[in-house]
């Protein structure tokens, strides 16, 4: 199974990604969204003391695991969320899904507030938080050798393209 999955942090793209490429071209790839189950709110997961991402670890080996069992599928799948590359690919392993394309989709935190802002009209997600995961989630990129596809003054579309080719590719 082809498999490429796009993480980042909110206003990063990848759902914009995603969801242009179910609209554009619903035949090349089953998109799948991390967040399509719900995220309970940072509260909740304060309460079951979830600090070190217990739930995102959770919820990103359950996702891994169902994907593994898309074995009927003859097209690609496209898995776009919120998620440390290392549990990502912990992930992967555990259910022996091997040769997956892991890209981080990253942009610059003036990019992020604008699109969270004026975009997105979710001006709560651009806060002081949201800029550190993004530099977690970058730092990890690196640390890593992920490949990373940056979209600060990229148009949605050549981002969608790069994805496009990728999924034709994997």
């Amino acid at each position: 199974m082809r498999l490429v999955i796009l993480t980042g942090a909110s206003g990063s793209g990848k759902t914009a990604i995603a969801e242009a490429i179910a609209s554009e071209r619903p035949p090349l790839a089953e998109v799948l969204h991390f967040d399509r189950n719900g995220v309970p709110p940072l509260e909740e997961r304060l309460v079951r003391q979830d600090l070190e991402g217990a739930w995102q670890r959770a919820m990103t080996f359950e996702w891994m695991g169902r994907i593994s069992r898309m074995t009927e599928l003859n097209r690609p799948v496209l898995f776009e969320g919120q998620m440390r590359l290392a549990f990502v690919r912990e992930s992967l392993s555990s259910v022996g899904l091997m040769g997956a394309r892991i890209i981080l989709v990253d942009c610059d935190d003036a990019t992020r507030a604008h699109r969270l802002i004026s975009e997105r009209r979710q001006p709560d997600l651009a806060s002081p938080k949201m800029m550190i995961w993004a530099a977690y989630l970058r730092k990890e990129a690196r640390e890593t050798g992920c490949e990373v596809l940056e979209t600060t003054g990229t148009s949605l579309e050549s981002s969608v393209l790069q994805v496009r080719r990728y999924l034709e590719l994997s």
